[in-house]
């Protein structure tokens, strides 16, 4: 390609719309274009390394048995209604009505779609194993797009599903993905761990994120330095400590004046954060056989440690969780700031499973300005479920070794789910076994966005002057410049050599952008380092005159002259040499 015939032009100033590296030079170098908050526009440089790396994705999943197919971006209503996910998903869901009025959806997955394949096509346990994909368009009405192409509204992912005759069945593509996964991320170029996860409105039993940790990601994790357990805060566990034992003391009712908060009371009281009981009040939208209503949840975990939103909305198994009103909270009988559960009566209770280990603490007494002193859990008050409901900080035991965890940011650029049975029993996707008994299918649904990892890829490999692609996802293997002379003769057999050696590449199979433009040395050098190809060749009347060129790696500071003959020879072992550092990365990873 001539970049005199490129449809994009690179930006001397980065827009003030872009938040973090990504973002910035993504723009400058003219990958991309907004249109509007959270929907891009790719443009041929950036659409030439997406192509790459969808293909790489295919060539992963097709090696562990997947077949391509293509589905539907709108749906009717219908089928998401059957799963109940119409119930249950807020405003991020694009709903629409078509010309004669039915409900229709602009898809953020296809779990659904899937499901009505499967009750269509799949009868016998013969039929099974399958494994299918499509690399799709979908849309989720984010209310907070930030960070570029981190988190959008519009994207496109490559989605597999998994369909088993049984649960070891949908291991064993679970664990084939779990390697996939790591292999197509580092083909890109690009260090990820796998951590647990929540399996949010997916369902299921059990997800991974594919997490690229990074100071700008959106997302927590906590992570052992030591025995490698790994989750993200949503869902991380941790070594909760022991309380001492103490005999349960009389309950008593003191004054606590102008005590609202936890670190007011213990300070006050003169007592450790962990004696106290910290309330939190929580409205939960329940969905059952299609009717939302509205539950009052009344938490209660200890003093020094605060609820996780995720554990408790699985806990109680809502679709959606916000804090209770003041109003709400007298409702019930609680006196904000000094409330218990303590003398309440149908009320819906959930408390930490720390709660019943630990005596003597001290919890509101539903009245302004007085608290319970010696509050135990059993004789004073009953919980409707006991649960882990806290969530995991920094310096918090290991789990599994006891080792302080680690806190890190991370983006999520891939996820796995053991969907089960839950969407093929919905929508009734059965097979005859070897018995003649009809049986749900066994789904798994595996996806990862291609315009995030692009943009983690830039996130990883970028330096002062601007991007540095790997090679397996540069749009461009090389950067071909042309530096024009004074001298119209030497002009023109500078011309002729640069046009000569770019069509000697493109005929030896190397992708190459020329940059014929009519722009001085130093434009052209900073738009070569800005877009980020491997290898840039420049083609200039000095160098020419002792029959060479200058040669230069991207990703390496020096430059030197290689003769016209040997250049061909050169690039090619580069290209192979930068290859092959990339397939050294792709080692098989520990199922953890």
């Amino acid at each position: 390609m001539r970049m005199t015939r490129l449809f994009s032009q690179t930006l001397r100033d980065t827009p003030s719309e872009a938040e973090i590296p990504s973002h910035q030079l993504l723009m400058r170098a003219g990958y991309i274009r907004q249109l509007a908050a959270g929907i891009f526009s790719y443009l041929p440089l950036a659409k030439r390394s997406l192509t790459k790396i969808e293909n790489i994705m295919r060539q992963e999943i097709n090696a562990i048995g997947g077949q391509e197919i293509t589905m539907p971006i709108v749906h009717p209503a219908e089928i998401w209604q059957e799963s109940g996910r119409w119930y249950k998903i807020g405003n991020e869901m694009g709903r629409f009505k078509d010309k004669n009025g039915r409900d229709m959806v602009l898809s953020m997955t296809h779990e659904e779609v899937v499901a009505d394949l499967v009750r269509k096509e799949i009868r016998s346990y013969r039929q099974l194993p399958q494994l299918i994909y499509h690399i799709q368009t979908k849309w989720r009405d984010d209310p907070r797009p930030r960070a570029g192409l981190i988190r959008v509204r519009e994207f496109t992912m490559k989605d597999s599903y998994s369909l088993d005759a049984d649960w070891d069945g949908l291991e064993k593509q679970y664990r084939a993905h779990y390697q996939a996964y790591f292999n197509i991320f580092h083909r890109c170029g690009l260090p990820v761990r796998a951590v647990k996860s929540d399996v949010g409105m997916m369902g299921g039993q059990m997800a991974h994120e594919f997490m690229y940790v990074t100071d700008n990601g959106e997302d927590t994790l906590m992570i052992c330095p030591k025995c490698q357990y790994a989750a993200n805060r949503q869902i991380a566990r941790f070594s909760k400590p022991i309380p001492l034992h103490e005999e349960p003391k009389p309950i008593e009712k003191v004054a606590t004046p102008a005590c609202k908060t936890i670190m007011e009371l213990a300070n006050y009281l003169d007592i450790p954060q962990a004696k106290t009981a910290k309330a939190v009040f929580m409205i939960a939208t329940i969905v059952h056989e299609k009717i939302k209503t509205e539950k009052f949840i009344f938490t209660l975990v200890r003093g020094d440690m605060e609820v996780n939103e995720t554990k408790l909305a699985n806990a109680v198994n809502c679709a959606d969780l916000r804090p209770a009103t003041e109003d709400e909270i007298k409702a019930i009988g609680a006196k904000p700031g000094y409330a218990s559960p303590v003398g309440l009566s149908d009320v819906f209770v959930v408390v930490d499973d720390l709660i019943p280990q630990s005596t003597n603490l001290v919890s509101g007494a539903n009245d302004e300005g007085y608290h319970f002193i010696n509050v135990n859990y059993g004789r004073d008050f009953q919980a409707n479920i006991i649960c882990d409901i806290t969530t995991a900080q920094k310096g918090d035991p290991c789990p599994e070794c006891q080792t302080p965890l680690q806190s890190v940011r991370g983006v999520e650029v891939g996820n796995i789910f053991k969907l089960g049975t839950h969407f093929s029993e919905a929508l009734e996707c059965r097979y005859i076994d070897h018995s003649g008994q009809m049986k749900p299918v066994v789904m798994g649904s595996y996806g990862i966005g291609s315009g995030r990892l692009l943009a983690c890829i830039a996130e990883e490999h970028y330096d002062q002057f601007g991007l540095c692609w790997p090679i397996t996802v540069a749009p461009y293997a090389v950067h071909l410049v042309l530096l024009s002379g004074k001298n119209r003769a030497v002009t023109n057999s500078t011309v002729a050599a640069a046009d000569q050696l770019y069509a000697q590449l493109q005929s030896a199979g190397i992708e190459t952008l020329l940059d014929d433009r009519d722009d001085t040395p130093g434009v052209k050098f900073n738009d070569a380092d800005l877009i980020g190809n491997p290898l840039r060749i420049t083609v200039s009347e000095r160098a020419l005159s002792s029959g060479s060129v200058e040669y230069k790696r991207r990703d390496q500071p020096g430059k030197t002259l290689i003769s016209l003959e040997h250049v061909l020879t050169k690039i090619t072992e580069d290209i192979h040499l930068m290859e092959a550092n990339i397939e050294k990365t792709c080692i098989d990873i520990p199922y953890r």
